[in-house]
């Protein structure tokens, strides 16, 4: 996990190639893990393939007033990310933060299965049109999707991003 974790960055190209459900699950599995104050599980995810990529690309044009959107035909799998907030004594910033932290999880065990990911997001998550595509309830909001493919041939060798000099954000009280 620390070279995925080292190595991570976003494949804002990938491959037609993705995951299987079966291969999906315990990645899934694992990334429940996150940390949950509560144990409420305040989140699920949407698993969007195939035609219900083009629905997608519907609603996200409609939320923009604008033709259909092709994004969503950019990966073969789309995996929406959804805050799903309990009714509860935990604060519902903090039940997003979990929602967060399922959805990077996930993104560093698929990276580290060798799979590319990026994390697309943006006001459309908040349409009323895309509400309705991914039947969202009342307390859930999206946070957004995760796109995952293979990663492409010339992605092969340029892993990571900029080293962070650590001491610049690790400040002492």
């Amino acid at each position: 996990m620390r070279r995925a974790v080292l190595a991570r960055r976003s494949y804002s190209s990938v491959t037609d190639q993705a995951p299987t459900r079966e291969e999906l699950l315990p990645l899934v599995a694992a990334a429940s893990r996150v940390a949950d104050h509560g144990s409420l599980r305040p989140w699920r995810l949407i698993e969007i393939r195939g035609s219900s990529r083009a629905k997608l690309g519907k609603a996200l044009g409609k939320a923009a007033g604008s033709s259909p959107s092709d994004k969503p035909l950019r990966a073969s799998l789309l995996i929406a990310v959804v805050a799903s907030r309990r009714k509860s004594k935990v604060a519902e910033w903090e039940q997003d933060a979990t929602a967060a932290g399922v959805a990077h999880m996930l993104s560093l065990l698929l990276d580290e299965a060798g799979w590319g990911v990026f994390w697309r997001s943006g006001e459309a998550t908040r349409s009323k049109a895309v509400r309705k595509a991914h039947k969202l309830k009342k307390r859930e909001e999206l946070l957004g999707w995760l796109y995952v493919g293979g990663v492409k041939e010339k992605y092969q060798d340029a892993r990571g991003k900029r080293p962070v000099d650590p001491s610049e954000f690790l400040t002492i009280l």
